[in-house]
């Protein structure tokens, strides 16, 4: 598989505070990558420094062929950022806007301003919306708007908004967090399939180390800001989940089952 990320040294640290140590992976083009481990190991510092969301402090993030970790320009990184979708676990929707106007603004980063603001999208624009509306089973809801959608539905406009921006990189941080079994499902469903359909190269920041080990290609385990397993899921043991975890296994929530869809 052909290489797309590639992630050396990564450290971020908040005054005297260690949010990321040394972290390094890569990830290849149709290749889906979990990153695992508990809240504030820094799974999400590491996807906010690959978008640039915030700084690394050092360390090289290379994407494309290009170090993103160097750039500084607003310009740059707004091309950057097209290239690089994201699915958020509160789905950051604009909750007044219809559900068609949600996923056509995956396309915002390709528009001028006077045309973002006056909302002039192209009909090819339009096309693809819908067809990924489709796609995701939301076709009979276009004009609803988002805050009257469930969690689940939330998130599959998440799903068709980031892929408006025809992405090389997609970034998922927790996605499945707040949503019950059934949905949890069909949103991983989803994102599997576009990985594989799409050859997007994928990261998926997860709490459930069952859900890890059913639709990962890899599993990067991250502890206190360090990682501490990076192979396929089948060499993921009991033993090292606790490393990860510092809990028994026992006590590790099971993250999906069998439900009703929402």
């Amino acid at each position: 598989m052909e290489g797309i990320l590639r992630i050396e040294h990564l450290q971020k640290y908040y005054g005297e505070t260690k949010a990321v140590e040394d972290v390094s992976f890569s990830v290849n083009k149709g290749e889906l990558v979990v990153i695992i481990g508990p809240s504030g190991a820094g799974k999400s510092t590491v996807l906010r420094c690959i978008n640039r969301m915030i700084d690394p402090t050092d360390g090289e993030i290379w994407f494309d062929g290009a170090d993103i970790a160097k750039l500084t320009r607003e310009k740059d990184l707004k091309i950057l950022r097209r290239r690089i979708g994201m699915i958020f676990q509160s789905f950051n929707l604009v909750y007044r806007l219809s559900v068609f106007q949600n996923v056509l603004h995956g396309r915002l980063g390709y528009m001028s301003t006077m045309d973002a603001v006056l909302g002039k999208y192209s009909e090819e624009d339009k096309r693809k919306a819908l067809e990924l509306l489709d796609m995701i089973g939301l076709k009979d809801m276009i004009y609803k708007r988002a805050g009257d959608l469930s969690g689940g539905q939330k998130q599959r406009v998440g799903i068709a908004r980031a892929l408006m921006q025809d992405p090389a990189l997609l970034l998922c941080d927790e996605p499945i967090a707040s949503l019950d079994p059934a949905s949890s499902k069909i949103i991983m469903d989803q994102i599997q399939k576009m990985t594989k359909e799409r050859e997007i190269a994928c990261i998926v920041n997860l709490h459930q180390v069952d859900v890890a080990k059913t639709y990962a290609d890899r599993i990067v385990g991250i502890h206190k800001g360090e990682v501490v397993f990076d192979d396929v899921p089948e060499k993921l043991d009991e033993a090292m989940i606790e490393k990860i975890y510092e809990m028994p296994i026992q006590e590790l929530t099971v993250g999906l089952e069998k439900g009703k869809v929402s």
